[in-house]
């Protein structure tokens, strides 16, 4: 296997390893977290920040393992020996966001004020969609009112990226309003479905990518 191969696998390894096990703790953590505040577990009180911290790792990983399938886009389509396209200063922009999303994701972890926490989140969000929306990246459409736009794996994980980050900035919160808990239900049933809708659409993926 070539290092491209091995790139390619580190997406799929990573979520298929890392982020689904996590995510199936993290809702479990979050069940128990739910019957400790309505009395209905005497559980230990360390239990709702574990299910925080497990988010984070979750919206970590996910971001990750985005960067790397991103990367990979990028190196798929570039032919040894030919000058990247757009020459230094795009690779350098490339890289820039590469770095912001993920530096403003794990700021996310030190951050206290909620401005700064919905800043870092967004920023991160945003610099995923400047590098997804290059032609290098396979996205089978980019207009809503498309059937295929709905199909696209790379839209579905950017909203999937979205979730996860505003969820991880606004944990404190959540923490203290009700009305938050129940949106946060909400969107984490979402977030559930769109997890198992992207193993499928990742695997048609890797099908219709495969060479032969």
């Amino acid at each position: 296997m070539t290092a491209l191969n091995w790139l390619a696998l580190l997406h799929p390894v990573l979520m298929i390893l890392f982020v689904y096990p996590v995510v199936g703790a993290t809702i479990r953590l979050g069940i128990l977290a739910r019957e400790r505040r309505l009395h209905l577990n005497p559980i230990a009180a360390t239990v709702p920040k574990e299910h925080t911290d497990h988010g984070r790792w979750v919206t970590s990983g996910t971001v990750v393992a985005v960067l790397f399938a991103l990367l990979w886009s990028f190196w798929h389509h570039q032919e040894p020996g030919v000058p990247f396209p757009g020459g230094l200063p795009r690779l350098l922009r490339l890289l820039s966001l590469g770095a912001l999303a993920l530096a403003a994701c794990l700021a996310l972890w030190r951050l206290r004020r909620p401005g700064r926490r919905a800043f870092a989140a967004l920023l991160s969000w945003g610099a995923l969609l400047g590098l997804g929306l290059e032609p290098e990246v396979w996205r089978l459409a980019d207009h809503p009112f498309d059937p295929a736009f709905w199909q696209s794996h790379f839209w579905a994980g950017w909203l999937l990226c979205g979730l996860l980050l505003f969820a991880m900035a606004a944990a404190p919160e959540i923490a203290r309003s009700e009305r938050l808990r129940t949106l946060h239900r909400q969107a984490a049933f979402l977030i559930a479905l769109l997890l198992a809708v992207q193993a499928i659409s990742g695997c048609r993926d890797l099908l219709q990518l495969a060479p032969g």
